[in-house]
């Protein structure tokens, strides 16, 4: 049979070639990101790389053979600064509060991540590591595979519907270059109208009562809701 001459197509398995640059691939992505965080996803491209970097295109072209290339490696790199707690998995409701807490942190920090998660394959090492240890809090409890990945799905839809917010809240102030407490400044006279009329009490308690909840608390009794549900819905994770 003849040795398939045919390179790899995923980037995972596609090495650099080294040039006389000096950059590195590593470098090309964190100046990607870089980008994205401060300009979004649509800032990025491989000439703007290449400026910023002080280096040509053909130089980043060594790395990377296109921009999606780029968006794949990008993220598995944000995937890769996701802290995996050291807990046995025994300790399944701890581990997977931390990781949960961790997982949200680096959402919040690459908004863009939430795009590239449900617009990419989702196969880079990085990712695989994390997604395993997730696996490995249900399954290594004696749940089976299938249970375990709906487990896995449930924790992450919290947290991902929670980050979708936060970051659509985010983008919503940057656009109109005002703050929470603006925003809320300016909806107040509406809202006392809506509510003279009586016929949204509880919602008027909220108003009178001013909550504002704090997004971290927030988050954890949320989470810790989703953990309680799961416990009493597999029992035998124990916890």
């Amino acid at each position: 049979m003849p040795h398939d001459e045919t390179p790899p197509n995923l980037i995972w398995e596609r090495p650099s070639r080294a040039g006389r640059s000096g950059l590195s691939r590593d470098q090309i992505v964190r100046a990607a990101m870089l980008i994205g965080d401060t300009e979004g996803l649509d800032a990025i491209s491989i000439r703007r790389i290449a400026t910023d970097l002080g280096s040509g295109t053909m130089s980043l072209y060594r790395h990377i053979d296109s921009k999606e290339d780029l968006l794949d490696l990008m993220l598995d790199a944000a995937f890769g600064e996701i802290g995996l707690p050291d807990l046995p998995p025994a300790d399944w409701r701890e581990r997977s509060r931390q990781l949960a807490t961790a997982t949200r942190a680096v959402y919040l920090r690459h908004p863009w991540l939430t795009v590239l998660t449900i617009s990419r394959p989702t196969i880079g090492p990085s990712y695989l590591r994390w997604f395993e240890c997730w696996l490995a809090s249900f399954a290594d409890q004696g749940l089976d595979i299938a249970t375990a990945m709906q487990l896995v799905g449930v924790v992450q839809a919290y947290v991902g519907g929670v980050v979708a917010y936060e970051v659509a809240e985010a983008e919503h102030s940057r656009r109109l270059d005002m703050s929470e407490e603006a925003k809320r400044a300016a909806a107040t006279p509406y809202v006392q109208r809506v509510v003279a009329g009586g016929q949204l009490p509880n919602f008027a308690r909220f108003f009178a009562a001013q909550v504002q909840p704090d997004p971290e608390q927030s988050f954890a009794f949320g989470l810790d809701c989703v953990l309680a549900g799961i416990a009493a819905r597999c029992p035998q994770l124990g916890g």
